[in-house]
């Protein structure tokens, strides 16, 4: 049974590791790619592809938030498999319907596997798309309000951040990091002898993960650990930038916002 299928992941080189997986697995016709969840939204609504490869963490909206917009538009629901660097999906991706889930770098040999359980299940005797639709909408649901209950719930902060460089994925204790930054979505993590990409979608999600006495907000784009700021540069205006230790001795804006917490932080 031949199958279409999209591919919707923020990261280019996880694009293309799958892309040339599918390829050479025979059968599967990617029909297009999208970056975001948007995108997934309009490309599903458009191709109606049987199966969705779809990241769990993208900018913006994720892959439980593309399901959740697919059920309140009313948009027929392909197979679902979600791909996330992160174990702790799978049960959350079984408990919205989802055929399989892939964890990063993907294997070829579980790619495979995964295509043959897309195949059985479409092959199958299924109960109507207008049932499934429900039963699939009640789970969703019920997932949404616990996840909202754990981003409630007291945080603790484990001491390891995962960074993703090189296509490895290292776990960097908190201390070593000198300064995280965000562009069009995507945050860097700077330590002294790495530098790579962080899975959270915003600083706000990746200070939770982090020492609030030693993080600092500094900027709206940067978050900075105070205890690598080699220099406090004067700018002009009255204004700061925090030069950093790293191996580039980066320099950082500090916003008007913070200029006091800054005289606070040094007595300045």
């Amino acid at each position: 049974m031949s199958l279409t299928a999209l591919i919707i992941d923020d990261e280019p080189l996880a694009r293309q590791e799958l892309q040339y997986l599918l390829d050479g697995a025979g059968g599967v016709e990617v029909l297009a790619q999208g970056t975001n969840g948007i995108e997934a939204v309009e490309l599903i609504k458009a191709h109606k592809p049987d199966l969705v490869f779809l990241d769990v963490q993208m900018p913006g909206l994720d892959g439980f938030g593309v399901l959740k917009k697919l059920l309140d538009r009313k948009v027929p629901m392909p197979q679902v498999v979600f791909a996330t660097a992160f174990n702790q999906y799978a049960v959350r991706a079984f408990e919205v319907n989802a055929v399989d889930y892939l964890l990063k770098p993907f294997d070829r040999k579980r790619v495979m596997q995964t295509i043959e359980k897309a195949r059985a299940r479409m092959a199958a005797p299924v109960e109507s798309a207008a049932s499934l639709t429900l039963d699939t909408g009640a789970k969703l649901d019920a997932l949404l309000r616990l996840v909202e209950e754990q981003a409630q719930a007291p945080k603790t902060h484990s001491g390891k951040v995962i960074v993703r460089a090189q296509s490895r994925l290292l776990l960097v204790d908190q201390r070593e990091i000198c300064f995280a930054s965000i562009e069009e979505g995507t945050i860097s993590v700077v330590t002294r002898t790495v530098e790579g990409h962080s899975n959270c979608r915003t600083l706000e999600e990746l200070m939770d993960q982090l020492d609030p006495e030693t993080f600092w907000r500094a900027h709206r784009s940067y978050l900075v650990n105070i205890q690598h700021i080699r220099e406090v540069v004067p700018w002009f205006k009255s204004s700061y930038q925090l030069r950093m230790d790293d191996a580039q001795k980066t320099e950082i804006p500090v916003s008007r916002a913070q200029t006091k917490r800054l005289r606070e932080l040094f007595n300045l």
